[in-house]
């Protein structure tokens, strides 16, 4: 169903976003494609737009390449 994969998109997002705040750059970047793949494939379902997903992982890579 779209409301569990979008928890378990929200939880991938969120597992990055953690790794970043403590600064754990290596995490992050792995962490990161875990999150690439889920978002990737709720657009390829169809459950979030592609641009939407485009967005979020942009903003995630931002976050990443802005870490020291």
């Amino acid at each position: 169903s779209s409301a569990a994969s979008d928890v378990y998109k929200r939880q991938a997002i969120k597992n990055v976003r953690k790794a970043i705040l403590a600064g754990d750059k290596a995490a992050a970047q792995t962490l990161y494609v875990t999150a690439q793949s889920v978002i990737d494939s709720m657009a390829d379902k169809g459950v979030l737009h592609k641009n939407a997903a485009a967005r979020h992982k942009s903003r995630l890579v931002v976050a990443i390449k802005a870490m020291a």
